[in-house]
C-alpha cells in the first residue's frame, strides 16, 4: 500500500481573492501572539485553506517577506491534518529574527491548535 505524502500546497489550499479573505477576517474567532494574528472561519471543504498576510511596512526586505511566507506554508502544510474544515489568515505583527525560529514556529503552532475550536 502507498501513502501519498504532499511536499506542496495545491493552489485549492489557498485563499485567492479578496473576499474569501475578508469574510475570514470579518470572523471573531481568532489568536494573538507576540509574532502573529491568525483568523480562522469554518469551511464546507475535506481540507484547509490558508491566506498570508505579509505586509511591506512589517517586513521592509522582500526576501524576509518571502521567507517569512515560506516558513508559515510549510507549517501549515505539515498541520493541515488537524486543520481540515478551517479557512486561516495569518498576519505577520513583528518582523521575523534570523535566528531562533523553533520559538517562532512553536508560536504559530500553538495558535493553530487554538483556532480548532473556531469548527463549529
Amino acid at each position: 500500500m502507498w501513502i501519498s505524502i504532499i511536499y506542496f500546497l495545491p493552489k485549492s489550499y489557498r485563499l485567492h481573492n479578496a473576499g474569501e479573505f475578508s469574510a475570514v477576517l470579518r470572523s471573531r474567532c481568532f489568536a494573538s501572539s507576540e509574532f502573529f494574528q491568525i483568523f480562522a472561519r469554518p469551511n464546507n471543504l475535506v481540507h484547509p485553506r490558508l491566506g498570508l498576510i505579509v505586509a511591506g511596512k512589517v517586513e521592509h526586505l522582500a526576501v524576509n517577506r518571502n521567507r517569512a511566507k515560506r516558513l508559515l506554508r510549510e507549517l501549515f502544510r505539515m498541520r493541515q491534518q488537524y486543520l481540515v474544515g478551517l479557512d486561516l489568515v495569518v498576519r505577520l505583527r513583528r518582523p521575523l529574527p534570523c535566528e531562533g525560529l523553533s520559538k517562532v514556529t512553536a508560536e504559530a503552532e500553538m495558535l493553530m491548535i487554538q483556532l480548532r475550536r473556531c469548527r463549529e
